[in-house]
């Protein structure tokens, strides 16, 4: 997928600070921040269309690699090299050294209470995340009629095989890629 000319300049600098922002945010990943990040790039600076910025996370997510590989894609289709290393920075470095220090502060302190309350709230948040995440990414589908049921089907069955099986969410990522290649959803 190659950069396209946007009609609004881009700031490299705005791009790499809300990115950096959104990083101290994306405790379940960088995946739960996607609507702020569509909230930024189509509806605030209109640099992505809304089938841009849906074309890219699903492009990086059928790639192979880490998860984060979206956050790439979306800067490079803002504004090619310079805009992939902006918001991969952006994303990238605050929490990578949030990470390192908390780490070793609570690998010290473990068996704190506050260490333990705290690794217990955090797990509401990051399911509240991941369905907005969600919602976001099936909205597309949900508003054409042909889609609604088979996309309220698929994402049915997957919070029931997620809350009642050991099956890896990788089984149902790749179940999902197979229906939708075959027209199914």
């Amino acid at each position: 997928m190659s950069a396209l000319p946007t009609l609004v300049p881009v700031d490299l600098w705005s791009l790499f600070l809300h990115f950096l922002t959104l990083s101290l945010l994306a405790v379940g990943g960088g995946i739960t921040t996607a609507p702020e990040m569509h909230r930024y790039l189509v509806d605030q600076t209109g640099w992505l269309s809304d089938t841009q910025f849906t074309s890219s996370i699903a492009l990086a997510q059928a790639a192979p690699g880490p998860n984060i590989l979206f956050v790439a894609v979306l800067g490079w289709n803002v504004a090619g090299l310079p805009g992939a290393l902006a918001t991969m920075g952006g994303m990238l470095l605050p929490s990578t050294v949030l990470v390192i220090g908390a780490t070793r502060w609570a690998r010290a302190n473990r068996e704190h209470v506050a260490v333990r309350a705290f690794s217990a709230g955090l797990t509401p948040l990051t399911l509240g995340l991941m369905l907005a995440t969600g919602w976001l990414l099936a909205q597309p589908y949900l508003s054409q009629p042909l889609h609604l049921a088979s996309t309220l089907a698929l994402m049915a069955a997957t919070i029931v095989l997620t809350l009642k099986t050991r099956l890896g969410l990788v089984w149902m990522v790749l179940a999902g890629g197979v229906l939708g290649t075959l027209g199914i959803v």
